[in-house]
C-alpha cells in the first residue's frame, strides 16, 4: 500500500495539522506503508525533503480570527505528472481547501485510489464556510471513499455524509511528550511557569490569559508566563505586557523539535484560552502527556472532548478572563491538587498514542475499500 498524506496547510509553519501528518508517516513506515506527504508550497525556498511534494501555491487567509490557507494549482498538469508518477493507493486528505481539494479530486487519476478525509476543524464561528459547506458535503458524497473527524465537533457537520464515518481523535507522541528528559535551565530559579502553545491569532486568546495573568501578578510574584508562538496579534499582546508594565511574561516565538518538548517538561501548568475554532484539543493532550495540569477555556472542541473527564473542572467559558485567573489560582496554591492532575493526565493520554490512532486508521481504509468494492 502506497499512502499520500495531503495537507493544505503550510509545512512553513508549526501546527497541529502538520504534527499529525508527520507523527502518522512515522507511524505508518514502521508498518512497512510507504508515505509521502503533500503540501503546498509558500515561497520558491522551500525543502522538506525527498518524501514531501510541494503541489499548488498557499496564501495565507485571515478567516474568522484564525489564519487558513487558499491553496491554488496554477499547473493543473502538476497533479496529473504526481499522482501518476507515484502511483498511490490512498489519497489521505487532512483538511480541505478551494480549489486545491477540488482539483485534486476531479483529476482522473484520483478515481482509482481510495479517498479519504480526516476533518480536523470546527467551523461553526465561519458563516462563509457555513454558508458553502452543503456545497462542499455533496461534493464529498460524490468524491470521497470514507471521513474520519477528530472529534464529535468535527463530525458534527457530516450528518449528511453518506460513506463510511469514524471518529479518530488526534494522536500523540508519548516518548516526545513525556515529563522525562532535559527541561531548561534559565526558567528553573523557583518561579511557577504558566506556559501557552500555538498561533497568536485572535481565536487562540492569549490576550485573555495576559489579562488573567495581570491579576495574578499583583499576589503572586514567583510567577511567569512564557509563550510559545508566532502570529498577527502577537504585536499586540506584548503592547498589552508593556503598557501594563507586567513583568515575567517571555516571548520565545516558535519552538521545534526538541525545544518544544522541553519547554513542556520546564512548565508547571499549561494554559489553553482559546476562544473559539478548536475541534479537539491537541496542545491539551500534549501537556498532559508531558506531565502538566491544564486551565483552559470551554470552547466547543475543548467542552466536547473533556466532557465527563477529570479535567474539565478546569474549564471557564471563553473570554472570562477573571474566572481563569481563579482557575489558575487554584492549581498555583494547590501542590497536591497539580500532582493529581499531573498523574491522572498521563494515563489518560496512553489511550492516544500514535501506535493505537494509526492501527485504527489503516483498519478504516480497509473498511472503506472493502464499500467501495461493493459498488
Amino acid at each position: 500500500m502506497k499512502v499520500a498524506l495531503i495537507t493544505f496547510h503550510s509545512f512553513s509553519e508549526e501546527g497541529g495539522v502538520k504534527r499529525h501528518i508527520l507523527a502518522l508517516k512515522e507511524e505508518f513506515e514502521k508498518r512497512k506503508v510507504e508515505t509521502k506527504v503533500i503540501a503546498p508550497r509558500r515561497s520558491k525556498k522551500e525543502d522538506y525533503g525527498k518524501d514531501v511534494i510541494l503541489l499548488g501555491t498557499s496564501f495565507k487567509l485571515n478567516l474568522g480570527g484564525g489564519i487558513s490557507d487558499l491553496v491554488f494549482n496554477f499547473d493543473h498538469f502538476a497533479i496529473e505528472r504526481v499522482l501518476k508518477k507515484e502511483n498511490f493507493d490512498v489519497l489521505h486528505f487532512h483538511n480541505a481547501s478551494f480549489p486545491s481539494f477540488f482539483q485534486i479530486l476531479l483529476s482522473p487519476f484520483s478515481f482509482k485510489t481510495l479517498n479519504i478525509l480526516t476533518f480536523h476543524s470546527d467551523i461553526s464561528r465561519s458563516n462563509f464556510l457555513k454558508t458553502f459547506f452543503p456545497l462542499f458535503l455533496n461534493f464529498c458524497n460524490l468524491r470521497l471513499n470514507g471521513l474520519i473527524a477528530v472529534s464529535e465537533v468535527a463530525l458534527s457537520f457530516f450528518k449528511d455524509f453518506k460513506k463510511p464515518k469514524v471518529l479518530i481523535p488526534n494522536g500523540v507522541n508519548l516518548k516526545e511528550f513525556s515529563p522525562k528528559g532535559k527541561k531548561f535551565n534559565e526558567f528553573l530559579d523557583g518561579k511557577i511557569n504558566l506556559l501557552f502553545v500555538g498561533r497568536i491569532e485572535e481565536r487562540k486568546g492569549l490576550i485573555y490569559l495576559l489579562k488573567a495573568f495581570e491579576i495574578l501578578k499583583r499576589k503572586y510574584q514567583s510567577l511567569r508566563l512564557v509563550v510559545v508562538g508566532e502570529g498577527l496579534e502577537r504585536k499586540n499582546c506584548e503592547d498589552f505586557v508593556k503598557e501594563k508594565d507586567l513583568k515575567d511574561v517571555v516571548f520565545l516565538g516558535e519552538l521545534k523539535g526538541d525545544d518544544l518538548f522541553k519547554i513542556y517538561r520546564t512548565a508547571d501548568i499549561f494554559c489553553a484560552p482559546s476562544i473559539f475554532g478548536e475541534s479537539f484539543g491537541l496542545v491539551i493532550l500534549e501537556a498532559m502527556a508531558s506531565g502538566l495540569p491544564f486551565v483552559a477555556f470551554a470552547n466547543e472542541g475543548y467542552k466536547s472532548w473533556l466532557k465527563g473527564k477529570k479535567g474539565e473542572e478546569f474549564l471557564v467559558p471563553p473570554k472570562n478572563y477573571l474566572l481563569l485567573a481563579k482557575k489558575i489560582e487554584i492549581l498555583i496554591k494547590n501542590p497536591q491538587k497539580r500532582k493529581e492532575l499531573s498523574l491522572w493526565g498521563q494515563k489518560e493520554s496512553k489511550r492516544y498514542s500514535w501506535s493505537n490512532i494509526a492501527k485504527k486508521i489503516l483498519n478504516f481504509y480497509h473498511t472503506c475499500q472493502k464499500t467501495k468494492e461493493k459498488f
